[in-house]
């Protein structure tokens, strides 16, 4: 695919184990799937008892040692999780900066940039809501200019008006590489490689896409990349981290110091740490920073490729079961997309149908305008319901969820 290396693959009936997964182990191996249908994996994925026995075992450790004393003697692994991010995305350890959540980790690399009157920051209208606001609020600062990337026709950022719209005054490339509310996925690879030709830093937004399938920061061409542990990373929420180039070191300056972050040199000078730490704050939840290690470790160790490939696969399932029924529509946009599906019930409140599915114990998300502010601009549809499968789901709990729509649009016609 144009983004990723996943295929579609296929997909057992039930809870049968798919090449390369146990899927029945997997589940077992996760509380909540014994008595939710959770797809709102976009939302926060569902911890593993690995991940969660991790956890407990640190505050354990801190309850009985202290918890300056816990994190001395648990410092290696702390360590292992900078090195196993790297992993995850192609990146070095020294390139990793934790952070406890996506958005303080977007904010770190975004306002570490400077911008003058006249700069121009491009990007698309998948951006999320939060990083919309953060623009123009810099905007309004520093007299830069904001401008919006059109859509291609397949509702991608339109690579080719990218690249005729940068010149001189570019000074950042901003794009979310799934977006919080629908499927589609961003041609990041064909960005990445404008963004290199040109010389302008590209800041990637995976939120939704860590975890979800495979990445490789090198093979991008992103200058910075942020993203969540708590989506589908399966981590604990209050966890985030953000990847920098080594290279985008030279034109960024933390917007905020910390005894983490810099060394004091005596009298009235400082230097910043080597590499991302020097984004990062002294305190932290060890015990979220190690269950995040233990995600990303499971996450590795099954496998992004047999991640990606079966949870495509689902959201494929999904999406063409409700596009199959009377009364019900999608709304993903992209050429390529991924297992988030967002659908609405002709002549039912999106509201009423999230909570239909509630009651039956399927668990979802429902999108909001203020959310990707400008994808609403030119598409009137939100609120839609948000259903995000991830791989330790199986079709008969899709086909559940399929179901209630169809109940709902039987009974609405």
């Amino acid at each position: 695919m144009e983004s990723t290396s996943v295929g579609h693959g296929t997909v057992e009936h039930g809870s049968a184990a798919h090449p390369g997964l146990d899927i029945e182990a997997l589940r077992q191996d996760t509380p909540g799937t014994a008595h939710r249908t959770h797809l709102n994996n976009a939302g926060a994925g569902l911890l593993s008892r690995r991940t969660l026995t991790t956890m407990t075992s640190h505050l354990e450790l801190e309850a009985d040692i202290g918890g300056y004393e816990a994190a001395r003697q648990e410092q290696d692994r702390v360590d292992a999780t900078r090195t196993d991010i790297a992993r995850l995305v192609g990146g070095q350890p020294d390139e990793i900066a934790l952070f406890d959540n996506s958005t303080h980790a977007w904010n770190a690399a975004f306002y570490s940039m400077t911008f003058a009157p006249g700069d121009r920051i491009l990007t698309g209208r998948a951006e999320y809501g939060s990083s919309v606001l953060a623009y123009l609020q810099t905007a309004r600062r520093s007299g830069a200019e904001v401008v919006v990337v059109p859509d291609d026709k397949y509702g991608r950022l339109d690579t080719e008006a990218l690249a005729a719209l940068i010149d001189e005054r570019t000074r950042l490339i901003g794009v979310t590489h799934v977006p919080t509310s629908g499927g589609l996925v961003n041609p990041a690879h064909e960005i990445g490689r404008i963004a290199r030709a040109a010389g302008v830093p590209f800041l990637l937004d995976a939120t939704q896409s860590v975890g979800q399938f495979p990445l490789d920061v090198t093979r991008i061409g992103c200058d910075m990349l942020s993203a969540t542990g708590r989506k589908f990373l399966r981590g604990p929420r209050g966890t985030g981290f953000l990847w920098v180039r080594r290279e985008a070191l030279d034109y960024l300056e933390p917007f905020v110091s910390d005894i983490e972050a810099a060394t004091w040199d005596g009298e009235r000078s400082f230097t910043w740490h080597a590499g991302a730490r020097r984004f990062e704050s002294w305190e932290a939840s060890y015990a979220n920073v190690l269950g995040l290690g233990a995600a990303v470790c499971q996450a590795l160790d099954l496998g992004m490729d047999r991640i990606g490939e079966r949870t495509m696969a689902l959201g494929t399932h999904l999406r063409e079961a409700l596009e199959a029924l009377p009364g019900v529509s999608t709304y993903d946009l992209g050429r390529v997309r991924c297992a988030i599906v967002t659908a609405k019930v002709d002549a039912v409140p999106t509201a009423d149908v999230a909570a239909a599915l509630a009651r039956q114990g399927i668990n979802v998300s429902t999108t909001v305008p203020e959310h990707t502010q400008f994808d609403t601009e030119v598409r009137d549809v939100h609120p839609l319901v948000r259903l995000s499968p991830h791989y330790y789901n199986t079709r008969a709990e899709l086909d559940r969820a399929v179901a209630v729509f169809a109940e709902l649009a039987r009974t609405a016609g």
